[in-house]
Order: C-alpha cells, then sequence, then structure tokens
C-alpha cells in the first residue's frame, strides 16, 4: 500500500532485482502506448515514459489515489507530462479498448482481487500486436526469499491467461528472483 512506498524507491532494488534487465526486455518502442498496472510510485512508468519519448504515452494505473498521487508530483518534478494517472478499481483497470501496446505488471498480479475481470479488461484494452508482461517472483525456485503466497508459477500464470484468450509467446528468467512472462492474444485459426 501507499503507506510502504518507500520500499518500491529502495537504493538497492535495481541490483537485487536487476530492473535494469527488465527494461531491456520489454523493447520498448517511441511512440508506444503502456499500461503500467499497479504503477506505485512511478518507479517504472516515468523511465518508461521517457524511454518512448513525447509521441508515446503511459497510462500509470492503481487503484490507490495515493499512489497516482506520488506519481504525478514526482512526474512534474522531472518534467515528464506523457504520463496519465488511471485511478482503477478492483474489477476494472480503466483502460480503453485496442490501444496499448504493453501492459506492465511487476508483482502486481499476484494481488488482484478479482484477476479474471481485470485481465478480461486487459485483454479488451491491447492493441493488434500488443503484449502483456507479467513479473512475478519464481514459485518453482524455493531459494527466492520471498513468502510463497506472493510467487506464482509459470504454469498457473499460463492457465489464468488463458482464461481471457491470453497465451504465452515468451518467458525471460534471467532476472536473479522472478519470471519476466509475455503474454499476447491468442490468434485464432482462420
Amino acid at each position: 500500500g501507499h503507506r510502504g512506498a518507500n520500499w518500491l524507491e529502495r537504493p538497492e532494488r535495481e541490483q537485487k532485482e536487476r530492473t535494469d534487465l527488465l527494461f531491456e526486455l520489454l523493447a520498448l518502442r517511441p511512440g508506444d502506448t503502456v499500461a503500467d498496472i499497479g504503477a506505485g510510485t512511478g518507479y517504472f512508468a516515468l523511465p518508461i515514459a521517457t524511454a518512448i519519448g513525447p509521441s508515446g504515452r503511459v497510462l500509470a494505473v492503481d487503484i490507490q489515489p495515493e499512489m497516482l498521487a506520488i506519481v504525478e508530483e514526482r512526474a512534474r518534478a522531472l518534467q515528464i507530462d506523457n504520463v496519465v494517472l488511471v485511478l482503477a478499481t478492483e474489477t476494472d483497470p480503466m483502460l480503453p479498448d485496442n490501444d496499448v501496446d504493453l501492459v506492465l505488471m511487476v508483482d502486481a498480479y499476484h494481488e488482484f482481487s478479482f484477476p479474471r475481470e481485470v485481465m478480461a479488461r486487459v485483454a479488451d484494452a491491447l492493441s493488434e500486436d500488443g503484449r502483456v508482461v507479467l513479473v512475478e517472483y519464481r514459485e518453482e525456485d524455493r531459494a527466492v526469499p520471498i513468502k510463497p503466497l506472493h510467487k506464482m508459477s509459470i504454469d498457473q500464470a499460463k492457465r489464468e491467461m488463458a482464461a481471457v484468450g491470453l497465451v504465452l509467446d515468451q518467458v525471460h528468467d534471467n532476472l536473479p528472483w522472478q519470471h519476466v512472462m509475455v503474454f499476447r492474444r491468442q490468434v485464432e485459426a482462420q
């Protein structure tokens, strides 16, 4: 929650979680529309906004207005003006249909109270070539120093995303503790 916002910005985060590698894996393009669901303090949203340039936009999505206020303050201080604040509900991320090139969820999906409802709306929001990048702590690895309820396996993610028509396209396991799972809309046979 917003009371723990400082934990999201801890100085050792990049080194321990290798967030720099995650940025590389996102393959951001100038002009992209990116939704950061569970944006928190803007840890990812703000650098993404810079990377995609003024022709792109980041939808910083959170259910906590306090977190969005932090993102707004930080964006203003950094003079970043292509971040759109989106107050979501527990069942709806409030994304525009067929418009989002990349939906990023870092250690957020497992926290959803209504994952199927949220992901159905996420699937509707994807552009024709849109991707969902789900970053979750590896359940399969007992050495990952995170409580089991905050972990997720690839198999679990595949099953849950399939329920809304998303299929696993790629998995990157080069982060120290997390899976980076890339999902796309299921292509229907002609």
